[in-house]
């Protein structure tokens, strides 16, 4: 399946895709889950290493997308492996890729019906989102990345001023000492960390729509870098406000940051609905481009059109976002999803780099 001139994106649309779909559940989650790995102060310098590893991971997909820049990852890895066995993993990526849309349903419902709608049944709120979604991505990846252009700055402002007004309660002390324990709980939250960073593997799929793929590398430096200060700064503030017991007793820390404090005289003196606005736009683009790459894979895979296969698809997404019955199982639902992610967009487009280079060589040798 050829792309179409209409349906490219240009570079700064890359970035904005990358950095929308790395900053998620993760903003509201790190601290805590980050926190109960490290145990210390350090967690900030294991969310650095966290965003060094998808520096990494980004560098290897760029590379491996370059070797077939008119095709995604579905359709060159049945020339790299076969066509059955590039078959199946593509089959397994595109599972990932729904399962993670319906993560992100089933924790935007699961947030806005503890913090802002209560009593609205999930099911309500849920069918809201999913027919916004396949609205969007109906036109194709055009209207979604000019849709984040509008979202990014957003975030970015609002972000910023709502978690800097919280420097108000901020304790230095609670981030001292520096590397009190030595450098193995930072090394052991790294794992926790690079978790936050999962929806990279949004590159394997992009960089065909790109109407100069050729700087794809550039877009992933930068589309990786946003996400990397975002989070230190969201690890900070929340550790340096609630202290290291206080984060790990609350399941959405950075949520009650934002309600630990007020600013009197302010047409807002609460700043947590804020936060949950800017929050809720960015779990829509994690979930949108999943949902998009679940539907382009199946579409290429079947060699059918793609309108169908969304349609088909949204009662699918659905029904995996209802299955966790509360919400730890959600968390481990979470962990499941970043777990499959080390292999399959980890450690797999690894292999594929690297047989295709040894294939390469041969050809070129012959």
């Amino acid at each position: 399946m050829m792309v179409s001139q209409q349906d490219k994106i240009t570079v700064s649309q890359t970035v904005i895709v990358i950095t929308n779909f790395l900053l998620g559940t993760g903003i509201l989650t790190l601290p805590r889950t980050s926190v109960e790995a490290v145990k210390t102060p350090d967690v900030w310098l294991s969310v650095v290493f966290g965003g060094l590893i998808a520096l990494l991971a980004g560098f290897i997909m760029v590379k491996l997308s370059m070797e077939y820049p008119e095709k995604t990852l579905y359709q060159y890895s049945r020339d790299i492996i076969g066509k059955w066995p590039g078959g199946l993993f593509s089959l397994l990526l595109i599972c990932y890729f729904l399962a993670t849309s319906s993560f992100q349903v089933r924790s935007v419902t699961e947030v806005m019906g503890f913090y802002l709608l209560e009593d609205t049944p999930l099911w309500a709120m849920a069918m809201v989102f999913l027919w916004s979604g396949i609205y969007l991505i109906t036109g194709g990846i055009n209207p979604v990345a000019r849709l984040y252009e509008i979202i990014f700055p957003i975030t970015v402002l609002i972000f910023l001023v709502v978690i800097f007004m919280s420097a108000s309660i901020f304790e230095t002390d609670n981030l001292r000492p520096v590397l009190g324990k030595g450098i193995v709980p930072v090394m052991q939250g790294v794992k926790t960390t690079s978790f936050a960073y999962t929806g990279i593997e949004v590159l394997l799929i992009i960089v065909p729509f790109m109407r100069k793929p050729e700087q794809a590398l550039k877009a992933t430096l930068i589309g990786i870098s946003f996400p990397i200060v975002f989070y230190m700064i969201t690890v900070i503030m929340v550790i340096g406000a609630l202290s290291i017991d206080g984060v790990t007793s609350r399941t959405w820390p950075t949520i009650d940051l934002m309600r630990s404090f007020e600013i009197r005289g302010l047409i807002f003196e609460r700043f947590e609905s804020l936060l949950l606005v800017i929050w809720i736009m960015q779990i829509f683009s994690n979930f949108t481009i999943s949902y998009f790459a679940a539907a382009i894979g199946l579409s290429q895979l079947l060699k059918r059109r793609m309108e169908p296969i969304l349609f088909g698809l949204l009662p699918v997404i659905y029904l995996i976002a209802m299955t966790p019955k509360n919400i730890d199982q959600l968390f481990q639902m979470g962990d499941l999803i970043g777990n499959s992610a080390i292999f399959l967009v980890g450690l797999i487009p690894l292999m594929f780099l690297v047989i295709s280079k040894v294939r390469r060589r041969k050809f070129e040798k012959n």
